[in-house]
């Protein structure tokens, strides 16, 4: 139809239809702004802790899905099978931002969405990896590859653009941290690294671009929050969500001026193969939702999903820009075939307008159909709470409005009364609900207090007295708290609150490395970061006893408010004790730790002084400037953390054993040449039965339990064990096992039987533990005392 406001906009796209957009142009300019942008707005240690689930629904999900359209259009199509594989790689590519908004809005389970938002962009990696390399064969008119030898270059193309993306975002990190000051170079950086990134993996290494910009975009969201500043961080992530944003628009434009192009001879078997799309791909989806994830979960691999939401992410699986911006890549190529071309253009927006029209107005419904739009009775009880809660706050701030400003009391007292039967009737509603039983108010007791926990690590990261290096890991410990205890009450609480504090598998790892290859920088950074961490979580815990008898108690009673302040006294002892061990280990360095929390406090303070002498008109805009640039220089070296040696602390160490008393200054120093230092977790055996005597065990500090001939000892900091088979020369009887994580010292057998034969202190220690054992003392020092 011809209309004045229609022709007046023919010239606006005749020209944008005559600049010479190719292929190129969305493959090297929009894909690597959506992946990237995405990269950056997700929550990565907390997927972390649903890898298993995350990689294998991306990375099925898209073979299978493949396959599934690309043999599903051979059997009903004259098109080769490169071709075919190539649109089924286009439209594997999902959206889940609509799904995740709604569920959301509902209250699912955060893991549920972060399931689905790791594995969309695990997803649309994969997917494009796949693209690029189906699309080779169809420009190089390679009719049908071997289905092997195309999955075989799979991994090469992952692990190539893995490794590109991981060394391109280091050496943008370090450029970044060297120009902290310059926020503008700083994002300038930022919006090239993709592209670099991108065009490395492709043209330098023959690697999959798209795999370099997602690991990229990883290492920048895991490394960037604790080399950059906070406010430089939000606003880079800010810039990048409008770059996206613009980025899928104009994808969506271009689509709509490009595309028609290619519909203007359409053929009513065009959209039977559309039909045949669509059944495919939601057929495959299908597999891996009511398939796969049900097995994962039975292996205790993924967290069940109940079958409602699985329904619902099969309905919400939408297509959106990326397959657009895929298809327009096709089409807009003079390399590949016409009609490849035509059925690319018309399958791909097919598919993606019926995704978007008929899933989308209808997922909605679907949510509401399968009843997951309505409450659980403990999110009820949790509206009920926070209602109470609210209008009593109200009342105390009306109350002190109503001093202050001296108010007539009769008015007050009307106003008093009509709020007061509200806020009585809402209190008595949430303590009286008989759906509520007396485990599920323990349980909204504690998702509160790990709620409010949440709140104050954010507040502490505002005011930078928590460092933004470690505000990321303790958001997460502090997210999962919340997650345990919706999931599983008590229980669950208490157990991520002990993960939170227990040395896992990386910390295990990097111990590893130091014992066996002398690797000790992984050690110095976790050990670090644990120092760090303890001492933020034992500030935070100690604000979390006034909101429980504040909120808490107010609601649910005495009894949950005591039980809440029990739990909250065992981590707070779990705490100390693992910190209590760090310092036996490293003396001094959590002083200098809290020292640093002080000088940052300070800083804080003084920015609020100077703000407030500011907006009172004390000093003007330049004097603040000043002041603040100077507050600016010192806040950059208070946030340097103090270093740690871990070599340098084993002279102190060994001056915490009563054994060594008697040893004078160069001893210890010889001594301290001679000692290695081994880092054991709770859980691991030291010594096992029957081995080859080689060493005798110092403990620093920890426990240790000895068991040997049907009897147990257990032994702690400044005990020794290994020195019985030591002096007797027999293989060991006896099996040690670490109880709690430990620092031992390492002496072999050699050096500590010429010790022991100058030392009266040890001789008289020896002699103590035969007896204890039921061993003639004479057994263990008569050859060496002869040899003395």
């Amino acid at each position: 139809m011809r209309t004045d406001l229609t022709d007046a906009l023919n010239p606006v796209a005749e020209a944008i239809l005559g600049l010479p957009i190719r292929s190129n142009v969305f493959l090297y300019v929009f894909l690597p702004t959506l992946l990237f942008q995405a990269t950056l707005g997700m929550n990565l240690r907390r997927m972390l802790d649903d890898w298993v689930p995350i990689m294998v629904l991306a990375v099925v999900a898209v073979v299978v899905a493949t396959l599934s359209v690309g043999y599903a259009l051979s059997w009903a199509t004259t098109l080769p099978l490169a071709a075919c594989l190539l649109i089924g790689a286009i439209v594997s590519t999902t959206d889940p931002s609509a799904v995740v908004s709604i569920f959301r809005s509902i209250s699912a389970p955060r893991r549920l969405a972060r399931i689905i938002e790791g594995e969309s962009l695990l997803n649309d990696a994969a997917a494009i990896a796949l693209f690029g390399l189906f699309m080779g064969f169809v420009m190089l008119g390679v009719p049908n590859p071997e289905l092997s030898d195309a999955l075989a270059r799979f991994p090469v193309l992952i692990a190539g653009g893995a490794l590109t993306g991981w060394l391109a975002a280091r050496v943008a990190i370090w450029i970044m941290a060297s120009f902290h000051a310059h926020e503008l170079a700083l994002i300038l950086v930022s919006v090239a690294l993709p592209y670099l990134a991108y065009i490395g993996a492709e043209q330098s290494i023959g690697a999959s671009g798209v795999i370099a910009v997602v690991a990229a975009g990883l290492t920048l969201n895991l490394s960037g929050p604790g080399r950059l500043p906070p406010q430089a961080w939000a606003n880079l992530r800010e810039v990048w969500d409008l770059l996206a944003h613009w980025a899928g628009a104009l994808i969506f434009i271009l689509a709509a001026l490009l595309i028609p192009r290619l519909l203007e001879d359409v053929r009513v078997s065009d959209f039977i193969l559309i039909g045949v799309v669509i059944v495919a791909a939601i057929a495959a989806r299908a597999v891996i939702l009511f398939g796969l994830l049900p097995l994962l979960a039975i292996l205790r691999l993924s967290p069940p999903v109940e079958r409602p939401y699985r329904v619902a992410i099969l309905w919400g699986g939408l297509r959106g820009a990326v397959t657009l911006a895929l298809a327009l890549a096709v089409t807009e190529s003079f390399r590949v075939p016409v009609e490849v071309k035509r059925l690319v253009g018309i399958l791909a927006t097919g598919f993606t307008l019926f995704t978007l029209i008929v899933q989308g107005t209808t997922l909605r419904s679907v949510i509401g159909w399968m009843g997951l739009d309505r409450l659980s009775p403990i999110d009820e009880a949790m509206s009920r709470q926070v209602v109470a809660v609210a209008l009593q706050t109200v009342r105390e701030d009306i109350a002190r409005t109503t001093e202050d400003y001296a108010l007539t009391h009769d008015i007050v007292r009307a106003e008093a009364k009509v709020f007061g039967e509200r806020l009585e009737a809402a209190v008595r509603t949430a303590e009286d609900s008989d759906e509520i039983l007396d485990r599920d108010r323990i349980t909204l007791g504690l998702i509160a207090l790990a709620g409010f926990e949440r709140d104050t690590i954010l507040a502490r990261v505002r005011e930078r007295t928590i460092s933004a290096r470690m505000a990321e890991q303790i958001l997460s410990d502090a997210d999962r708290l919340i997650e345990a205890a919706r999931a599983g009450g008590r229980s669950g609480y208490q157990q991520a609150a002990r993960r939170s504090v227990a040395y896992g598998r990386a910390f295990r790892t990097v111990v590893a490395l130091h014992n066996r290859l002398g690797l000790s920088a992984p050690l110095v950074r976790m050990t670090s970061d644990r120092f760090e961490l303890l001492l933020s979580q034992r500030l935070i815990m100690r604000d979390l006893d006034a909101f429980i008898d504040g909120r808490i108690r107010r609601i649910h009673g005495r009894r949950v408010a005591d039980l809440l302040h029990e739990l909250l006294a065992r981590r707070i002892e779990t705490v100390e004790t693992a910190l209590e061990g760090l310092r036996l280990q490293y003396p001094g360095y959590a002083e200098e730790l809290e020292r640093r929390f002080i000088r940052r406090t300070s800083l804080r303070l003084e920015e609020r002084e100077y703000a407030a002498m500011r907006e009172d008109g004390l000093i003007g805009a330049e004097v603040y400037a000043t002041l603040m640039q100077g507050l600016a220089v010192r806040r950059t070296a208070a946030e340097g953390r103090p270093t740690l040696d871990i070599a340098l602390k084993r002279k102190e160490l060994i001056k915490l054993f009563p054994l060594f008393a008697d040893l004078d200054e160069a001893a210890l120093r010889k001594l301290g040449r001679a000692l290695r230092t081994q880092y054991v977790n709770a859980g691991n055996v030291i010594v096992h039965k029957n081995n080859e005597v080689k060493n005798v065990y110092f403990i620093a500090s920890g426990a240790v339990e000895l068991e040997s001939l049907g009897q147990s000892w257990r032994l702690g900091r400044g005990d020794m064990f290994g020195q019985v088979a030591a002096l007797t020369r027999n293989a060991r009887r006896a099996e040690v096992r670490a109880i709690a994580p430990s620092t031992l010292l390492v002496l072999d057998v050699a050096r500590f039987r010429q010790m022991l034969a100058q030392s009266a202190v040890l001789q008289n220690a020896v002699r103590a533990s035969a007896e204890q054992r039921g061993i003639d003392p004479f057994l263990l020092l008569g050859e060496v005392l002869e040899e003395k």
